[in-house]
């Protein structure tokens, strides 16, 4: 129980903060051949699917980590989670870096595990905790090479301009379905209010709600 309460308070605490500043740079760059991240999780058996448009610099999507990672380990191969780029590169100076890290590592099939490592080491790399965007990218060049990449082959993917690319459709598709912060939460189609959400039992209902509409409309 203390567990669950001190999550609810680091989520609003966060929220106040973080979640709704609206991400304007980095989406003006012409369009290139570029297409949007593909990072998905689980097999999606029910037909549900769950994206999270997130920021690995942002507080709240720090404090929604461990909620998100309890909602898949509910439910599994029912959903489908899919993570999208959405750096809020105005106010999160090493977000834009952290995110060309984490497509870097999804070219050598190690998306989600850097994902994991930038979300649960965030305090090593953070603007505000004093580090520079350069000494961010060496503490990630280190988190690749911990992961076993080829980390040549890493360094070359985080500074291609591709890589710049995905990262901006990804932000751009995430403001046309609604997003104007971070953590945005799409569900099946339709953002989910923070608010509702904020503890993992109401995240899972949230989720098993939507699973049942599936099933009620006859989808299999």
């Amino acid at each position: 129980m203390g567990n669950k309460f001190f999550i609810g308070v680091l989520v609003a605490i966060a929220a106040v903060f973080g979640v709704v500043l609206f991400n304007k740079q980095e989406t003006s760059a012409p369009e290139s051949q570029a297409s949007v991240s593909d990072h998905v999780q689980g097999a999606g058996t029910t037909g549900v699917e769950l994206v999270e448009y997130g920021d690995f610099e942002c507080p709240s999507c720090a404090a929604y980590y461990p909620i998100v990672k309890q909602v898949k380990e509910e439910f599994g191969d029912e959903i489908t989670f899919r993570f999208r780029h959405f750096p809020l590169t105005q106010i999160h100076q090493n977000a834009m870096a952290a995110h060309r890290a984490a497509e870097a590592a999804g070219n050598q099939g190690k998306f989600f595990e850097m994902h994991d490592m930038l979300f649960e080491r965030r305090d090593q790399w953070i603007a505000r905790s004093g580090i520079s965007t350069a000494q961010a990218i060496s503490i990630f060049e280190g988190y690749a090479e911990e992961l076993g990449l080829d980390v040549a082959q890493y360094k070359v993917d985080a500074s291609a301009a591709l890589t710049n690319d995905i990262i901006n459709n990804d932000v751009r598709l995430g403001q046309e379905a609604g997003a104007s912060g971070t953590p945005t939460f799409v569900l099946d189609g339709k953002v989910v209010p923070l608010e509702e959400i904020r503890q993992p039992e109401a995240f899972i209902a949230k989720v098993r709600e939507a699973i049942e509409a599936k099933s009620d409309n006859g989808v299999e």
